[in-house]
């Protein structure tokens, strides 16, 4: 049977064809009487410009900063930030469905920043990013964690409160349980290991060990520097698109093994995980 187009109002597949409008397939829901063309049920739902997503896609394939793209595409500043989000939406929700072999575990932070934000602020703004008054877990930072198998498949996220219960409801959607989880000896982790019922090798990293045989975090750690060093040329990402960014990177990084066209791009923004 084929694929029917599913109503945005009340999810039902019983649709038909209903005539086109700028250059779009139109259906209407049988169930409710609804009208809809065929982006309804995607991100990119009443954007103008069709013309241009394509070259907005490769892009996202440079990594090309937001003046850069309006610029190349002729586009306001404020369309070139809102294509973008818009692109990001599924990136942004694809992580591995789990993780194999050994995993390793841990957190890196980012400078909490509302970057865009004209009111509400309780300090001065920063130029430029800027930096935090101290490392590590504080007021002026959000934690991301990053769980890394030795494959290269990657789940990251930010985590607003960064406990063992957090954590681990977490890491055990893609964790299973003959999985071999390293860390660098924080207390946090080794307690969601227990939870998980996992095996689980501590590396004391702050006492200058950074390896015990096979049990290491060196590919988690060198993928929050490269993470970290292709946020900074954006000069500051506002944590409210901070997840946005996570995924755009898990895609560029997969470019190693399986390098998206930007066809694939835009394939992802209208909902194609395939």
């Amino acid at each position: 049977m084929a694929h029917r187009a599913q109503c945005p109002r009340c999810h039902s597949e019983h649709t038909v064809r209903h005539g086109h409008a700028n250059g779009l397939q139109r259906y209407r829901c049988r169930a409710c009487n609804r009208t809809f063309n065929a982006l309804a049920a995607t991100p990119l739902k009443g954007l103008h410009k069709r013309e241009l997503w394509l070259r907005q896609a490769e892009a996202l394939n440079d990594g090309r900063t937001l003046r850069k793209v309006a610029k190349d595409l002729g586009i306001h500043l404020g369309t070139a930030h809102r294509w973008r989000h818009r692109f990001l939406t599924a990136p942004e929700r694809v992580q591995p469905a789990t993780l194999t072999g050994i995993a390793e575990v841990d957190e890196t932070y980012f400078l909490l920043s509302f970057k865009g934000k004209r009111q509400g602020l309780d300090r001065e703004p920063r130029k430029r990013g800027g930096r935090a008054s101290k490392r590590g877990l504080s007021h002026e930072q959000v934690p991301v964690l990053v769980a890394r198998d030795r494959s290269g498949a990657t789940m990251d996220c930010v985590v607003e409160t960064p406990n063992m219960e957090t954590i681990s409801a977490v890491l055990k959607q893609i964790l299973p349980t003959d999985i071999v989880m390293c860390t660098d000896g924080s207390k946090t982790l080794a307690g969601v290991a227990q939870i998980l019922g996992v095996e689980h090798h501590a590396v004391n990293v702050s006492a200058g060990i950074r390896k015990e045989g096979p049990w290491h975090v060196q590919n988690v750690n060198a993928y929050h520097s490269r993470l970290k060093g292709w946020v900074a040329k954006f000069r500051g990402v506002a944590t409210c698109y901070l997840n946005n960014y996570l995924g755009w990177f898990r895609v560029i990084e997969s470019r190693v093994t399986n390098a998206p066209t930007p066809a694939q791009w835009l394939a992802m923004a209208l909902g194609d995980r395939d």
